[in-house]
């Protein structure tokens, strides 16, 4: 095999093309597109001339023009048939979240990969962000002490628009939470490890598509960690920050915009030193802290490339099967946890 994988793309509008293709694709080490394949023919061709790729006219033209791996950002409803026909054609596979519409479907999926021999990752492309790396590292380092509590937040305005497929539970699996929250859910399970039960609440706030436009989840970790996802279909882009807060026994880090599809945003961590008794007065200083800076990392390129070279090396992807499928587990909780209005424990 070249030093290059060779990739094709099903779905090649939305996020492939605004962010997937030009950003990871094109600029990867190890990467070069290939093909694409959209049910909009019209895009599709756009697509391929504007990437000088291959306009496929169906998947199994896709899947016989030469290529090693596919990225799938096809309606969620879809990646079930999707990924089955790419491992039947011995492709490796990176696939949007959620992976599959049900946890059962993720099952097979993964079964058949498997069997297959074919690489099946997540995109979970938040995990890449530098800043959200350096959180990590300091939090295993012990920086912030003990994980007391955690909150992630994306929301965005996303109004009733005709054919959107997240708009809709048989397309999408879900709304806000099942598309967002994922995203949240993941990265928190990341800094503090894994999630022991939940309780959700979801609703139709301001929207009345068929999809949940609100979402909040409470969260109880394996290690005693409390923390809350909110994410909204129905609150104004300029007006949520997408927060990341993580706390612990010995300070804090405290982030604004970094949940999200920029490898940007502000990230503070106020620590510290030692030990203190009780204050009173409880005084907070309003300025300090250390600001957490590294070099910014285009997450879509990291994730194009990261998932590349494991190919190359044979080896298991950072954004791993386990991932999709504890998603899928956790997703399902928390929306059987809205259905039933009680905690839900993950087994």
């Amino acid at each position: 095999m070249e030093n290059k994988i060779r990739w094709g793309v099903i779905g090649s509008g939305g996020i492939a093309r605004r962010r997937t293709i030009p950003e990871g694709i094109m600029n990867a080490d190890h990467a070069k597109l290939v093909s694409v394949f959209d049910i909009n023919t019209r895009a599709n061709e756009e697509v391929a001339e504007k990437f000088n790729a291959k306009p496929a006219g169906s998947i199994k033209e896709l899947l016989e023009s030469g290529i090693d791996a596919v990225y799938i950002a096809s309606p969620v409803s879809l990646h079930f048939d999707h990924v089955i026909a790419c491992a039947a054609g011995v492709k490796h596979v990176l696939c949007e979240k959620p992976l599959g519409m049900t946890v059962t479907e993720t099952e097979k999926m993964i079964s058949v990969c498997k069997k297959r021999g074919v690489l099946l990752g997540t995109s979970f492309m938040m995990r890449f962000h530098s800043g959200h790396k350096e959180a990590l590292k300091m939090i295993r380092d012990g920086k912030i002490g003990k994980p007391v509590y955690a909150r992630a937040q994306l929301s965005c305005w996303y109004p009733p628009i005709e054919g959107a497929w997240r708009q809709d539970p048989s397309t999408g699996g879900g709304g806000s939470l099942m598309d967002m929250g994922s995203h949240c859910i993941d990265l928190l399970e990341m800094f503090f490890g894994n999630i022991k039960s939940v309780s959700c609440y979801i609703n139709n706030s301001i929207h009345s598509y068929r999809s949940e436009d609100s979402a909040v989840v409470s969260m109880f970790f394996e290690n005693g960690a409390i923390a809350t996802v909110d994410t909204f279909f129905c609150i104004p882009d300029n007006s949520s920050k997408n927060s990341l807060e993580l706390y612990g026994s010995k300070g804090s880090i405290i982030a604004n915009g970094t949940i999200g599809q920029g490898d940007s945003g502000q990230m503070i961590a106020y620590l510290e030193g030692g030990a203190s008794g009780y204050d009173a007065a409880q005084v907070r200083n309003e300025t300090g802290g250390i600001t957490i800076k590294p070099v910014p990392v285009n997450t879509y390129r990291a994730e194009i490339e990261e998932f590349s070279r494991a190919i190359l090396e044979n080896k298991e992807p950072e954004n791993n099967v386990a991932l999709g499928l504890r998603s899928q587990k956790i997703l399902a909780a928390c929306y059987e946890s809205a259905g039933k209005g009680k905690v839900i424990e993950l087994k």
